[in-house]
């Protein structure tokens, strides 16, 4: 096994985190990012339905935020992938501040065209992914 030296002199191991991870782990993983996917669809467009009654633009907004929270989220899990397969924090930061950049205007044109209140709208649906994932895996973790 390669060894790294470490700021304090300590020898601490490069592990390779392709063989640290099983096959069910995976399947899980890959399990849950489609369960985000589909859930925050599914609810996204339920709660859409409900919230158009009363406004129109706040839907658009909700959709809007869940499928750029999806793919905001879905980017985020591929950065992180690609950070342990090829150590490039380079990439890693540059993706990152890009998502940012990308996904943070969206709102400000809800904001700019729209009622303000809207870009909290946006916001729900942009955080719904996250929220979805992490109960879904705090689920995964009590049955484990």
């Amino acid at each position: 096994m390669h060894r790294e030296r470490s700021q304090e002199g300590l020898a601490v191991p490069n592990l390779n985190p392709g063989s640290a991870i099983s096959e069910a782990e995976l399947r899980a993983y890959s399990i849950r990012k489609r369960s985000m996917v589909v859930g925050s669809i599914v609810l996204a467009a339920v709660a859409a339905l409900v919230i158009a009654t009363r406004s129109q633009i706040a839907a658009v907004a909700l959709v809007t935020g869940a499928l750029c929270g999806i793919t905001n989220a879905l980017l985020s899990m591929r950065g992180n992938e690609r950070l342990l397969d090829h150590r490039s924090v380079g990439s890693f930061v540059f993706g990152s501040v890009l998502r940012i950049g990308v996904f943070g205007i969206v709102p400000v044109e809800f904001g700019l065209h729209a009622p303000a209140w809207t870009m909290g709208i946006y916001f729900v649906g942009f955080f719904m992914p996250l929220g979805l994932y992490a109960v879904n895996f705090a689920r995964t973790l009590r049955t484990d």
